[in-house]
């Protein structure tokens, strides 16, 4: 499992001024967990930004306060709506040894048969499962390969996943993780004669005028 690192130190600048450390550069999170208070504390924008980037909720973070580690997981993010820049992160502090429950990613790989050969479409129902574990056996991501889909109709549902040994997932069994479907065929629908005889617009008859008619004009 992939190992991050963030250097933080406490904070003591709350509320609504912490706009001023995050022109300082400055990002402000706080760490939190049953088995500890709160902790406010403050990291480098440009460094969290880029370590957090792409992050599967799974990743475990280890926060370095000062010399204090804490082994974390990413529970929320907040950014601005306009840049994407980050404002706040909370972390959730957690014991090693204690079970835990987390959202995982599903990454598709291979290729499929049936889309290959008989056009079919993938269609997918979920895009990531909750499951439970230690901390340190949480999967950064569930591999689900697509290649044994060969025919229109076959699937792959939550009881086909393979997780490693101490991972349990909390899904039902019988949810959908993808499904080969048939393309849809779109059919030609029929005009009735009248309309499209509309369609192609009124008749223009030209005629003469009758007789009488041009001086009765004048």
């Amino acid at each position: 499992m992939e190992e991050v690192v963030l250097k933080a130190s406490h904070r003591t600048v709350l509320g609504k001024q912490v706009k001023a450390i995050r022109r300082e550069g400055k990002l402000p999170a706080v760490i939190y967990g049953h088995h500890i208070d709160p902790i406010a504390i403050e990291l480098d924008m440009r460094d969290t930004s880029r370590n957090l980037m792409g992050l599967a909720p799974s990743t475990l973070v280890t926060v370095d306060v000062e010399g204090t580690q804490h082994r974390t997981l990413v529970r929320e993010k907040q950014r601005n709506k306009l840049t994407g820049t980050l404002l706040h992160v909370d972390f959730l502090a957690v014991s090693m040894t204690e079970v835990l429950r987390s959202q995982v990613y599903l990454e598709l790989v291979g290729v499929s048969p049936a889309i290959k050969d008989f056009d079919g479409v993938l269609v997918t129902g979920m895009n990531e499962v909750e499951v439970e574990s230690l901390p340190q056996n949480l999967p950064e991501r569930i591999v689900v390969d697509i290649s044994g889909l060969k025919e229109i109709g076959d699937g792959i549902y939550v009881r086909d996943l393979l997780v490693p040994e101490g991972v349990e997932i909390l899904e039902e069994p019988e949810t959908m993780v993808v499904l080969v479907t048939a393309q849809a065929v779109e059919e030609e629908e029929e005009v009735p004669e009248e309309v499209e005889e509309l369609a192609e617009g009124p008749e223009i008859l030209e005629r003469g005028k009758k007789e009488g008619e041009e001086e009765q004009e004048e």
